[in-house]
């Protein structure tokens, strides 16, 4: 491969265009006809640098012994060595115009040393062979809106651990995690940013390496293997990204020559004195070439279905705030990001986390939108979360937290996430979030995880919740497995996976998830007794799920419902069976409507609302010349 770029190349790495700079940029092996590996070509760009040296153990990191020769006037600089191999250790030597000398990590490294050393280290990133054709051709035929998406948040480091706390190997986790949540029944896995990064404590949101999978669960290709076969069960894997901002380690991006190259030059708007990072400019066209080329190198090496971008609100607004100003270079990069991935593969998903207003966020970025596949619903999720916390005696006084988000639900198309930043630093975990004693507490998190999961948008869960885990997450600790010897939460994990069951086979509750079609309420008004029922659809009107939710421990007997159809209606969850954990008043069998007016509708069902429930009843679709005696929903 020709290492050295085109002057079409170069001029669209400057402009912000380039697409595959990891082809040359970075450490590449020099191999010959017969596969033997003869060296190393090193490619860098440092525009500020004055002299740039290879160093690494092969020179005992003499920066005399391995100088760069600058091989244009844009400042990329390159070296041959010879003798040298794969897992070998090095770094950029830089000399800034100014005489400073800086030792970095390479920007495009493919490996990394295992921290807390900081090297980068040569690695052969091709050679994979791959077997997920059939995945990846069913990914490319289907209209991910119509179908269900659940998404399984995950951080490596902490779901599962060897003994002393010792981190699984990407590949390790094919045997216990992907079996896990296929059983669960979610379609996605979100993986926690995997970008290199020097502190565990970062969770990975200040890297250092972008193009290095984190050396901490292995090697690259063991995690291609993980995606793999994740792909060969069935699974998508969703890759947290960060294209905001970055770690101000010395060995890392930041001052990379020197000077500001892949961040702002004003201190104003570059740092995060909170986070302690720095922002990348990313109206600069070598930071968009440089995170661009990123993008394709994670779809191209590891074959990820998708990205969820960290911290939108601080992309689209300069610091997060809309009164510092709004970052029309920013917007304009993630317009070009998601114009280039859609022409790869428009089956490719983009997620962003913004807690913004901003409009647009899910519409295409060639009708002016910015162009993502999905929004995290941020009000959802806070107001949600603020009802629950509320003792039900007083949530008749805050009837409005749930039921405001429907009034915006179709303003873009939203993923309802129950994620990690809401089960730390003190915000309890959603178990531990609901009031009452402990049997109100389960029964109090039943509701919010049948909530979330019958309500219109798509859904994320981050690890632990599906068995309501009790404390915290512990980032250095793996999950309390332990509690699921415990009936409560074995029965608090049976009822998420039933949930994610009724939810995967009935049409109305994901067919029309951002379609107004999809949704219509019942009863939501009735805040004196804190009950909620709503009306879920699928493209055939007929496909119809009746949601009725009790947010208080009194139960009600003979409860009247207005239902859309004349028929028979079938209880296919209730979170108030014992299996469950709850007190098995729940309604057996058929239940049949009989001609009533109420709730704007001329049919009713009179059922048993059990105490802080969740009830989900499917309309039984009548025969032929039924269904050409009533008068269609729509």
């Amino acid at each position: 491969m020709n290492y050295q770029m085109s002057e079409f190349e170069l001029f669209l790495f400057n402009e912000g265009k380039l697409e595959k700079g990891y082809h040359h940029f970075g450490a590449h092996l020099q191999i010959d006809a017969i596969g033997q590996t003869q060296g190393v070509w090193f490619h860098v760009y440092a525009p500020h640098a004055s002299i740039v040296s290879v160093v690494g153990d092969f020179n005992h990191w003499d920066s005399r012994t391995h100088v760069m020769n600058k091989t244009d006037d844009f400042g990329i600089f390159s070296l041959y060595i010879a003798g040298i191999g794969e897992w070998t250790k090095y770094k950029y030597c830089i000399v800034t115009s100014y005489g400073q000398t800086l030792f970095k990590a390479d920007p495009y490294a493919f490996f990394s040393d295992y921290r807390p050393e900081t090297a980068s280290k040569v690695y052969d990133i091709d050679g994979y062979c791959w077997n997920d054709e059939t995945y990846l051709s069913k990914r490319k035929s289907k209209d991910h809106k119509a179908e269900p998406l659940s998404v399984y948040e995950v951080h490596l480091g902490s779901w599962m651990q060897k003994p002393g706390g010792i981190f699984h190997k990407y590949n390790e986790l094919v045997d216990y995690l992907i079996p896990y949540v296929k059983a669960h029944g979610f379609t996605h896995i979100e993986l926690m940013p995997l970008t290199e990064h020097p502190l565990d404590e970062s969770w990975g949101y200040q890297g250092t390496g972008y193009f290095s999978a984190t050396s901490r669960y292995g090697v690259p290709k063991d995690l291609m293997y993980f995606i793999d076969q994740c792909h060969q069960q069935d699974i998508g894997v969703i890759l947290d990204w960060v294209p905001g901002h970055i770690c101000k380690d010395a060995h890392g991006l930041y001052m990379f020559d020197g000077e500001p190259l892949y961040e702002y030059d004003n201190y104003h708007i570059r740092e995060n004195i909170v986070w302690g990072t720095v922002n990348l400019d990313l109206g600069k066209g070598v930071t968009r070439s440089f995170l661009l080329s990123n993008a394709h190198f994670w779809l191209d090496y590891f074959h990820v279905d998708g990205f969820r971008i960290d911290a939108v609100s601080n992309i689209v607004y300069h610091l997060g705030n809309p009164s510092v100003g709004t970052n029309y270079g920013a917007i304009e990069f993630l317009q070009r990001l998601s114009n280039s991935i859609k022409e790869k593969d428009s089956s490719i998903l983009m997620f962003a986390e913004d807690s913004t207003t901003f409009p647009g966020m899910t519409k295409s970025a060639k009708d002016g939108g910015m162009g993502f596949d999905y929004k995290w619903n941020m009000g959802w999720m806070n107001d949600t979360l603020r009802y629950f916390e509320k003792d039900p005696i007083y949530r008749k006084y805050h009837h409005d937290l749930i039921t405001f988000s429907m009034v915006y639900a179709y303003s873009e198309a939203f993923i309802l996430p129950l994620s990690h930043d809401e089960v730390v630093h003190g915000k309890h975990s959603l178990i531990n979030k609901m009031p009452g004693d402990y049997w109100q507490k389960f029964a109090n998190y039943r509701v919010l995880i049948g909530f979330q999961f019958m309500h219109p948008g798509k859904k994320l869960l981050f690890m632990g919740g599906e068995f309501a885990q009790m404390h915290e997450w512990k980032d250095k600790e793996e999950l309390d497995w332990f509690l699921l010897e415990y009936p409560l939460h074995e029965r608090a994990n049976r009822f998420v996976r039933d949930t994610l069951l009724v939810y995967k086979h009935h049409k109305a509750l994901f067919e029309l998830d951002h379609d107004l079609r999809g949704f219509s309420w019942i009863d939501q008004s009735n805040r004196d007794q804190s009950i909620l029922s709503f009306a879920r659809y699928g493209n055939n009107s007929m496909d119809c799920a009746v949601v009725v939710l009790n947010f208080t421990p009194i139960v009600y007997r003979d409860y009247q419902i207005g239902v859309p159809f004349a028929g028979t209606y079938e209880e296919i969850l209730n979170s108030d069976k014992d299996i469950y954990g709850g007190s098995n008043q729940f309604n057996g069998g058929s239940i049949h409507s009989q001609p009533q007016s109420i709730h704007g509708y001329q049919q009713a069902i009179s059922i048993t609302i059990a105490p802080l429930s969740i009830a989900v009843l499917m309309f039984q679709k009548p025969t032929t010349q039924e269904v050409n005696q009533q008068e269609s929903f729509f």
